[in-house]
Formats: C-alpha cells, sequence, structure tokens
C-alpha cells in the first residue's frame, strides 16, 4: 500500500470522518463491496434499527409450506396455453416429431434457464427489478421491460377468462346453445340462420353470439356489452386472489393448481372410452420425421418452451423470491418442468380423444350426407344402379361400403366425377384439420362435448378448469407486476395491486370491442414474443457473462450447500445464448418475409380469411415491441454516462480517526482488504457472505444484520446506503 495513503495518514484521535468509498480506497487495490461481509448501516442508529427489522429475511412474506410454493409455480406455468397451443403445435408440426425438439430445447434451454430465475430470485430475495439492477446495473431495465411484457401479456389474458366466464355460465342449460343453429323468422316461415347454416353450430355461437365480431380489425363495431361484464368478473376475480400478496394468492393455488388435474384426468378416462378414441391418439404419436429437420418447427418449439415455463416474465423470480435461502430450487426446476411437460402431454392426450370421437362422427356425417347424394343420382338416373356394389346397403351405410362405392363411381365416371361433389370422408383428413388456439377450445372441444352423455356437466367442468388455469397464470403475471414496483418503490401493497386491476380493466376494453379478438392476436402472436426473447437472453448474459458463471455457481453451492451440475455452466456459459440469439434472429427474419396478420372472420361468408395488418395496426404493433424493450437501453445509457447513478459514487464509511488506527504500508497487497474490515489476516472472512439483503432505492439497511452497533467486525464504519440500492 503507498506510503501517502489515507489509511496509513489516520491519527489517534477521536474526532469523527466521514468519507466516501471512492475517495478512501482511490490510492488502495480495488475492493469489491458485493464480496466483502462489512456490516452497513445508515447514519443514524434508529434508522438502522428500522432497516435491519424491515430486511430481515423472515420479515420478507414467506410461503406457508413448500406444496404451496410448487403450486404457485406450477399454477403459473401450466396455463392455457398446455391445453390449447402445444396439442395444435403438435397437430400441425408432425405430431409425436414435435416432442423431439420440443425435448431437446427445455432441457438445454428451458430447464437451466428456470433454474436460473429460481436461483436469484432465491438468492436476492426482490422482485425482477432489484435483481437485474444488483446483478448488474447496466442491465437493469430488464426488470422493468419484464413488467411492461407482464401488464401486456396479462391484458389480453383475462380476456380469455372472461370468455370462459361467457361459456361457463352458458353450459347451465340443456342442450348446450351451440349445439344447434338457430331459427330465425323470415315472414310465416322459419328458416335456418344463413351464417350458422354455412359454418357450424359452434363456429357460429363463438364468432356471432360471443364475440359478435367484425370482419377486421379496423371496423370497431363499439363495446360487446356481454364481454365486457365477463371482464369485469375476471378482474374482479384476479384482484381478490392477489390484493394480499402471497398471503392471499398462495391459499387459492390449492384449488386452481390442483383442480385442472382432476378434471383432465375425468376427461382422459372418459375420452378413452369414446368411439374413435384411438384413432385420435394414434394420429398424434405418429411421427412425421421430416418435420424434425424444419427450422420452423424449431422455433415455434423455443417460443413454447419460453411461454411454458412463464420465462422472462417476472413471476418465476416474484415466487422465487419469497422463499428461504435454503430451499432447494435445483430440485424445483426439474420438478416443475417435468410437472409441466407433463401436463402438456396429458391434455394433448385428452385433446386428441376427443377430437378422435368427433372426427368420428363428422365423418360419419359426411358418409350420410354423401350417401344422399349418391341415392339422389341414382334416382335421376345420373348414376346407373350397376356402380353400386350389391352387398351395399344404404340404410346401415359403413365408411368402408362407401370408400369402395366412391372410388367405382370415381373409376367409371373420371371425366365427369368432378361435377358430382362428392367428398371422400377421409378420416386422416378430418384428423387433419388445425384448430389454433382459441379456436381448439371454443370451437372444436365444444363441438365434440355436444356430442357428449351428460354435456353440460363436461362443459361446465372444462370451462371452470380454464378459469382455473388461466387465473394461476395471472396471479404469476401480476406478480411480476407488483413484486417488483412494490419491493422497489416502496408502494402500499393492496392500493398499488388494487390500481393495476382498474387500470388494466379499462385498458383491456380494447379486447371486449366487437374487432377485439383481433387485438388479442395482435398481442398474443406478436407483441409479446420479441421482446420476451430478447429479456431471456440479457438475463443469461447478465449472469453468465458479466456477473460470471462461476462466481454464481459458487454462490449457489453455499445457498444449497451442494454443487450444482457442470452441465449448468456449460448451457448458462454457451449453449443457451447461442441458441437463444438463434432463435432472436430467426423470429426477425420470420417477421421480415412473413408480414404479421390475423385470421378474421368474414359474416358474408361465413368463413375465416387470413388478412395483414393495416399501416395503422403494424404501426401499434411497432410501438409495443419498442415500448417493451425501450427500458434496457434507456437505463444502461443512463447508467454508461452516469446520468442516473448506480449508487457506487454514494457508499460512506464513517469512522474514528483515533480507533485501530495504525500505519499498515507495509502490509501485503493480500492484507488490505483484510484491514479494511478490522480482521487480521488470520480471521479474515468468507468472500461469499452466507446471507445478504438486497435494498431497493432509498433504504438503508446492512448487508447483514447484527446485533454490534460497531458493526459484525468491530470496525464501526456506517455505510450511507448500498451501492446496488440506488437506481
Amino acid at each position: 500500500m503507498p506510503k501517502n495513503s489515507k489509511v496509513t495518514q489516520r491519527e489517534h484521535s477521536s474526532e469523527h470522518v466521514t468519507e466516501s468509498v471512492a475517495d478512501l480506497l482511490a490510492l488502495e487495490e480495488p475492493v469489491d463491496y458485493k464480496q466483502s461481509v462489512l456490516n452497513v448501516a445508515g447514519e443514524a442508529g434508529g434508522k438502522q434499527k428500522a432497516a435491519e427489522e424491515e430486511l430481515d429475511a423472515e420479515d420478507r412474506p414467506a410461503w406457508n409450506s413448500k406444496l404451496q410454493y410448487i403450486l404457485a409455480q406450477i399454477g403459473f406455468s401450466v396455463g392455457l396455453g398446455n391445453i390449447w397451443r402445444f396439442p395444435y403445435l403438435c397437430q400441425k408440426n408432425g405430431g409425436g416429431a414435435y416432442l423431439v425438439p420440443y425435448l431437446v430445447l427445455l432441457i438445454i434451454i428451458g430447464i437451466p434457464l428456470f433454474f436460473l430465475e429460481l436461483a436469484v430470485g432465491q438468492r436476492i430475495r426482490r422482485g425482477s427489478i432489484g435483481v437485474w439492477h444488483y446483478v448488474c446495473p447496466r442491465l437493469g431495465g430488464i426488470g422493468f421491460s419484464s413488467c411492461i411484457v407482464c401488464l401486456f401479456v396479462g391484458l389480453y389474458y383475462n380476456v380469455i377468462i372472461g370468455w370462459s366466464i361467457f361459456y361457463f355460465f352458458k353450459s347451465f342449460q340443456y342442450p348446450l346453445p351451440w349445439s344447434e343453429c338457430p331459427v330465425v323468422r323470415n315472414g310465416s316461415m322459419a328458416v335456418v340462420e344463413a351464417e350458422c347454416e354455412k359454418s357450424s353450430a359452434t363456429t357460429y355461437f363463438w364468432y356471432r353470439e360471443a364475440l359478435d365480431i367484425s370482419d377486421s380489425i379496423s371496423e370497431s363495431g363499439g363495446l360487446n356489452w356481454k364481454m365486457t361484464l365477463c371482464l369485469l368478473v375476471a378482474w374482479s376475480i384476479v384482484g381478490m386472489a392477489v390484493v394480499k400478496g402471497i398471503q392471499s394468492s398462495g391459499k387459492v393455488m390449492y384449488f386452481s393448481s390442483l383442480f385442472p388435474y382432476v378434471v383432465l384426468a375425468c376427461f382422459l378416462v372418459r375420452g378413452l372410452l369414446l368411439r374413435g378414441a384411438v384413432d385420435g391418439i394414434l394420429h398424434m404419436f405418429t411421427p412425421k420425421l421430416d418435420k424434425m429437420l424444419d427450422p420452423q418447427v424449431w422455433r415455434e418449439a423455443a417460443t413454447q418452451v419460453f411461454f411454458a415455463l412463464g420465462l422472462g416474465f417476472g413471476g418465476v423470480i416474484a415466487f422465487s423470491s419469497y422463499n428461504k435461502q435454503d430451499n432447494n430450487c435445483h430440485f424445483d426446476a426439474a420438478l416443475v418442468s417435468f410437472i409441466n411437460f407433463f401436463t402438456s402431454v396429458l391434455a394433448t392426450l385428452v385433446v386428441f380423444a376427443v377430437l378422435g370421437f368427433k372426427a368420428n362422427i363428422m365423418n360419419e356425417k359426411c358418409v350420410v350426407e354423401n350417401a344422399e347424394k349418391i341415392l339422389g343420382y341414382l334416382n335421376t338416373n345420373v348414376l346407373s344402379r350397376d356402380l353400386i356394389p350389391p352387398h351395399v346397403n344404404f340404410s346401415h351405410l359403413t365408411t368402408k361400403d362407401y370408400m369402395e362405392m366412391y372410388n367405382v363411381i370415381m373409376t367409371v365416371k373420371e371425366d365427369q366425377f368432378s361435377a358430382l361433389g362428392l367428398d371422400p370422408c377421409l378420416l386422416e383428413d378430418e384428423l387433419d384439420k388445425s384448430v389454433q388456439g382459441t379456436g381448439l377450445a371454443f370451437i372444436a372441444f365444444t363441438e365434440a362435448m355436444t356430442h357428449f352423455p351428460a354435456s353440460p356437466f363436461w362443459s361446465v367442468m372444462f370451462f371452470l378448469m380454464l378459469i382455473n388455469l388461466g387465473l394461476g397464470s395471472m396471479i404469476g403475471t401480476m406478480a411480476g407486476i407488483t413484486t417488483p414496483i412494490i419491493d422497489t418503490f416502496k408502494v402500499p401493497k393492496e392500493m398499488f395491486t388494487v390500481g393495476c386491476c382498474v387500470f388494466a380493466f379499462f385498458v383491456g376494453l380494447l379486447f371486449v370491442q366487437r374487432s377485439g379478438n383481433y387485438f388479442v392476436t395482435m398481442f398474443d402472436d406478436y407483441s409479446a414474443t420479441l421482446p420476451l426473447t430478447v429479456i431471456v437472453i440479457l438475463e443469461n448474459i447478465a449472469v453468465a457473462w458479466i456477473y460470471g458463471t462461476k462466481k454464481f455457481m459458487q454462490e449457489l453451492t453455499e445457498m444449497l450447500g451442494f454443487r450444482p451440475y457442470r452441465f449448468y455452466f456449460y448451457m448458462w456459459k454457451f449453449v443457451s445464448p447461442l441458441c437463444m440469439a438463434v432463435l432472436t434472429t430467426a423470429s426477425v427474419i420470420q417477421l421480415g418475409v412473413t408480414p404479421p396478420g390475423y385470421s378474421a372472420w368474414i359474416k358474408e361468408e361465413a368463413a375465416e380469411r387470413y388478412l395483414y395488418f393495416p399501416n395503422w395496426a403494424m404501426a401499434l404493433l411497432i410501438t409495443l415491441i419498442a415500448v417493451a424493450a425501450l427500458p434496457i437501453p434507456v437505463v444502461f445509457v443512463l447508467r454508461h454516462f452516469h446520468l442516473l447513478s448506480d449508487g457506487s459514487n454514494t457508499l460512506s464509511v464513517s469512522y474514528k480517526k483515533g480507533r485501530m488506527m495504525k500505519d499498515i504500508s507495509n502490509l501485503e497487497e493480500n492484507d488490505e482488504t483484510r484491514f479494511i474490515l478490522s480482521k487480521v489476516p488470520s480471521e479474515a472472512p468468507s468472500p461469499m457472505p452466507t446471507h445478504r439483503s438486497y435494498l431497493g432505492p432509498g433504504s438503508t439497511s446492512p448487508l447483514e444484520t447484527s446485533g454490534n452497533p460497531n458493526g459484525r467486525y468491530g470496525s464501526g464504519y456506517l455505510l450511507a446506503s448500498t451501492p446496488e440500492s440506488e437506481l
């Protein structure tokens, strides 16, 4: 240490001195305050005590039990996407072949990053804003971006819960209102509604009775009052569930997380007993191996992994921050990931068992309709009866008999066959009809349930399951917003939570217009996906490359009591960032090659038509993506140019010159840190604290609590505020 060091110049006196750490260590070797176990506090003893009480680990709300916490993580990660998006992607991307890229990406991206979020939340015990500000202050904008993405997702996600509430109440009648087309009066005649006759009863009920949808996103059509009321009910339920934080939401999770599995089990048993269920399951698990090499399949699988585990939203971090620091989050990551995957497969089995039943029903209906056409042609002598095999009985016509008859007619009447308008009625064609997202739940599945015995009971159970699945995810999404804001800005919990729900309800009116479903598509498919991918990449980089993978692994070792597998080191350091960079590039290219659009329901045609977003909608979409990602570069620039303090220049030390001061100019370099901590070399503290609490902005508290007013090591140093606490 230089002889002109401030430390060597201290004299034996009782004078009180306060110096900034920057000045104190200006001529010394830099000391990483984050690695020290120095007991820090505010300038006043009263403030120190209050801060100690506030940030004591036991004072932070905690889960009542490990089961409650696991159910909360499961409730957040297992959502509506497991019920309709995963089965749709399986159907679209090669059946069982889709499971291969999904499993690979789950192992190399999903589980490592899920473990990472669980670990940082549990270690630092703060929401996403505090966590990423602590890990890397210049990337502190990650937490704010996570909050914005959570807001975007919550806005439209609760609308889907509102749709489920509408169908839930409509299910208490027999027959179900979507089982038959409505009949309208045309003078003295009763005719079937034309829009319904051209499509189907369930399709008509969804688009016309439930959504009353307009023909395009440009046609607002005003508010749908039925869905507005359902949205109000949905936000009221969510508000009551989260208003007390985990004290209220934790109790809700016992039902909302477990009830869906009861319903899925009931549907699986019922589905396997349906005629044609095996056809649907075999169709699902029959792999189309060529799909495994399609880059689009891998991109969609990676996106599904992100959404399935809730990566980047902040909800995982928020829930984990209420854990004790010795909780085995490594086991939690593997358990929740497995349960999530198991739920997706279970839901896919249920969906394809029921859709196999529906496909058989629709195939039989097709056979009957086309047989009537053939009988008409036979009666008008358009077709000769010699074309009909002698064993065919039109009163009990099987699919096999129809196919034989169809092939004969197609061979003999090859030139005029297209004019006959006959359909092949293949079961495979019915099973191959892909119904995406909400259409799978509100059209295909509801239509299948109309053929169930006691169909209202199954409909009530199904939509109650969707409500609970959505509620569990919404609780996690709200935690991703409220926990970091409350931790950082110390706003009143109940007031802020209620305010968020009220604000979100009024903004959510955008989605209950007659054109609202098209805005749901915009938010669901585009506005959150790209920012979310960027957030997850930066989270990985912040921990693995800036904070340091070795350092992080060492902290995990001390926190967990064992060293995690080296597998995670290589995934965090190399594999996961590379895979996510490729995914982000592919997503950007996809947006450039295929302009964003939506499926519009055209009333006159009673059919869907794919339309591109108009210019104003594209501008809105770009604005949403920019707003979600903007905090990241803004915070980075502000802190890089010191326009926003990261707290490093506000750290100060108070000491008495006459206390334990000595000339240490002859100390070895390795002893300097030990002197600053007032420890002799043999008593040097461990570089990793066993527990360290993180402070939000404006807070003053010790990094490690102690009853000794002069500091844990008797140095008497007092810090005005901690570096990581300044935003």
